[in-house]
């Protein structure tokens, strides 16, 4: 067997030898601490138990600090988790304000490709579709939208709660709905869109 050293091994060696020897120094073995224990005119009998009680304690001591460990880990790892979602709750307030409605119009559900601002509803209802273009839309997300359908008086007599698809480009297009009957009441409507508790767009139609 070779036991040449190089002189990284052979320093590494001295420390190792030198701990070794100071630790040796530094530990009495059981008779040596009966000796101290008479000279203190204290009764050896109760060294195993003394002996006992010593690692319970260093044990308590490392079990102590890992839970120190621990709890210190916790509350690292929950601190990270709410800063993380400050952080995409901010995010996600920065992308709904940026976006807007771009153009809007009312149809019938036969979208026709114009915009009513007159209806005459037909005896079984006539169901009306506000239309409107979001622009700056965050793509890959949902959003939740709203629309409030208020009749001449200023009540609100329908309400729209929805979440659009999965959004793919900027510019998208979405709708809501409310039919209106012979029953309902005759003059000036009005629908708004909301984004949140934000205001998208609002338009105004007449009913006969």
């Amino acid at each position: 067997m070779d036991k040449r050293l190089t002189d990284d091994q052979v320093q590494r060696l001295v420390a190792e030898v030198q701990r070794l020897s100071d630790r040796h120094q530094s530990e009495l073995d059981a008779a040596e601490v009966q000796d101290i224990l008479q000279q203190l005119n204290l009764s050896p009998e109760f060294l195993d138990d003394a002996l006992i009680q010593l690692k319970r304690q260093d044990a308590l001591v490392v079990q102590q600090r890992r839970r120190r460990w621990l709890m210190a880990g916790v509350a690292g790892a929950v601190a990270l988790g709410l800063a993380s979602w400050l952080w995409l709750g901010n995010q996600q307030q920065q992308q709904l304000s940026q976006v807007m409605a771009q153009g809007d119009r009312i149809t019938l559900s036969q979208d026709d490709g114009g915009s009513l601002s007159q209806v005459t509803p037909e005896a079984g209802g006539s169901e009306l579709v506000y239309r409107l273009t979001l622009n700056d839309a965050p793509v890959g997300e949902q959003l939740a939208l709203s629309c409030r359908w208020s009749a001449p008086d200023g009540q609100v007599v329908h309400q729209n709660q929805y979440r659009t698809k999965t959004i793919t480009t900027p510019v998208w297009p979405t709708y809501c709905r409310y039919t209106v009957g012979p029953e309902s009441p005759k003059g000036t409507w009005t629908v708004e869109a909301f984004v949140g508790d934000r205001q998208l767009s609002d338009a105004t139609f007449t009913v006969d």
